[in-house]
This record gives C-alpha cells, structure tokens and sequence, in this order.
C-alpha cells in the first residue's frame, strides 16, 4: 500500500505492452488525432475566414472546435508518447495536470451547448429580436461564462484531489481518469472529491433541465411553422446541435455510471475513448455534413487558396 507522501508517479495500464499493440496503438491515435486537429482547424479557419458566418451561431461553434482540440490533446499525446518511449508512468502533478484540463474543457463544453440551445431557442422561438438578443457583447459574455464555469469547476475539484491519499498508484486506463482516481484512493480521504462531485452532477442537471426545456419550446414552434421549407431549414439547424448534445450526455454516462471492473478491460478503454477521443472527431462532421453555408464557405475559401497559388506555380512552369 503506498501513500500520497511517497507517491511521485502513477502507472497508466491501460493498453497492453507487447511490440505488436504498441505500434498499432500509435498508428490508430496518430490517425485519430490527426483527423480530429484537421477537422476542428479547418472548421476555425472557415469560419474565422468567412464574414457572413460571423453569427452567434459560428461564433459559439469556434469555440466547441476549440473545446474539442483542448481535450482531445490532454490525453492523446501522452499515450502515444508513452507507448513510444515504452513506459507506463505518469508523474503526479502530471496526472492531477490531465484531470485539470479534462474536467475544464469537458465541462466547459456542457455550458457551451447550453448556450448554443439558448441561440437555437431565441433563433426560433423569438427571430424578431434575435440580433438585439443574442448582440456581439451578450456572444461573449455567454462564451466567456461558458470558459470561466469549466475553469472554476476545474479548480474546485482539482484542488480537492490535492488533498486524497491514494493506497495504489495503478490506473487501469490509458489517461488519468477520474474514477479510476476516486478507485484507488485510500477510503477515509476522498469526502471532499465526493461533494465536488456530487455539487457538479447537480449543477449539471439543472443545467441539462434548462436545455430541454429550450428544445422543448423549440419543436413546440417549429411544430407550428405551415411551410414545409420552413419546418425543414428549423431541423436543420437544430438536428446537428442535439445530436451533439446527446452524443455527449451519453458517452459521459457510460464513463462515469459504469461500475469500475477490478482489472483492465477492454470494454473500459473503448467506453473512455467513445467520451475523450470520439466527440472532438464527430462534432466537426456532424455541423458541417447538413450546412450548406459552411460547405459553401468552405469551397470558397479551397478557390480563393487555389487562385493565390496559381500565379507562384505559373512562375516554375
């Protein structure tokens, strides 16, 4: 049994060692990784490009890319470097570095959606007013609050975990989980982490209350639109959002609802990677597989890079 004063590191099993696994291990995170890096910046630069989709819309939606590439990068890179360097250790400060930053972009990204429900919601229910509503100042105060909630929870329960003991430094997963955490912490210290979580899981239902209740007025009054154009152009809008909204919801119920099992397993890692690795991969595809707007901006921008390489080509033909 080890405690917390001798503890400097904490061993990550969460892939097997052998040469075979390790290769395909770095080989199937570079790829993931990659395509996630180049999905999210692509989406940033289109719409950072692009005048006319500088709407509250877009501007919520940079910062989901840029909630998606921040926790995507706490723990990606860690593995591949530790499969690389054929080590299982992570330091200490390392470890609670990974929690940090984990509960600070994944909880950032919650009262994100909540903002982006509220666009949606004010969008539909309320298009008259929208531009006095949703004004550039109010954008940024929601985003701004959105970034400021993730860190101050971040903060809160970190800080917490500074002070548990923990009776192993074996972590039966590929990152720093938070279960695997609060598992093989010593069982008289972890009070503290238990009411951080405990407030966070009702600051998110609340929060979660607040979002249906804004779809639920949403499908009200898109109900009531008699142009099928109309009724169409709504969903379109809406669909990507909310499957975003249960796409999170339900990988993160998986993560945290489970019952931790006693030794690796697969199934741990898959459900890990379905909440840390697979949203930042799919929210890109998801807003832009039914957009036109950002399709249309994104050839547009393809054009106009093209057309300024032409002359530089022309010069070494």
């Amino acid at each position: 049994m080890e405690n917390k004063s001798r503890l400097s590191e904490f061993l990550l099993l969460g892939f097997p060692d052998t040469e075979e696994l390790r290769i395909f291990h770095i080989v199937l995170f570079l790829i993931i990784y990659m395509v996630a890096f180049i999905e999210n910046i692509i989406i940033i630069t289109v719409i950072v490009y692009n005048h006319q989709l500088h709407s509250p819309m877009y501007f919520f939606l940079v910062n989901l890319s840029l909630q998606d590439l921040g926790s995507i990068s706490v723990t990606v890179p860690k593995s591949m470097l530790n499969s690389l360097t054929n080590t299982e250790a992570i330091s200490y400060s390392g470890c609670l570095c990974q929690v940090f930053f984990l509960v600070f972009f994944m909880l950032s990204h919650f009262f994100l959606l909540g903002a982006m429900a509220y666009d949606r919601y004010v969008a539909i229910c309320n298009p008259l007013h929208y531009e006095t509503v949703l004004s550039k100042t109010v954008c940024i105060q929601m985003a701004t609050s959105a970034w400021m909630g993730g860190l101050f929870y971040a903060i809160l329960y970190t800080g917490n975990l500074f002070t548990v003991n923990f009776c192993s430094r074996i972590i039966n997963q590929f990152f720093c989980e938070i279960p695997q955490l609060l598992k093989i912490s010593c069982s008289d210290s972890y009070i503290a982490v238990v009411w951080a979580l405990t407030f966070g899981s009702s600051l998110a239902f609340s929060y979660f209350a607040v979002i249906t209740f804004s779809y639920v007025q949403i499908f009200r009054a898109v109900l009531r639109i008699r142009s099928s154009h109309g009724k169409h152009k709504a969903f379109s809008t809406c669909l990507p959002h909310l499957i975003v909204i249960c796409l999170f919801l339900i990988s993160g119920n998986f993560a945290y609802l489970r019952p931790i099992s006693s030794s690796p397993s697969t199934s741990d890692i898959l459900i890990s990677m379905f909440y840390c690795v697979v949203p930042p991969i799919m929210n890109p595809l998801i807003y832009s597989m039914r957009n036109k707007e950002l399709k249309m901006a994104f050839r547009k921008l393809i054009i106009n890079i093209s057309f300024k390489n032409l002359p530089q080509i022309s010069q070494f033909v």
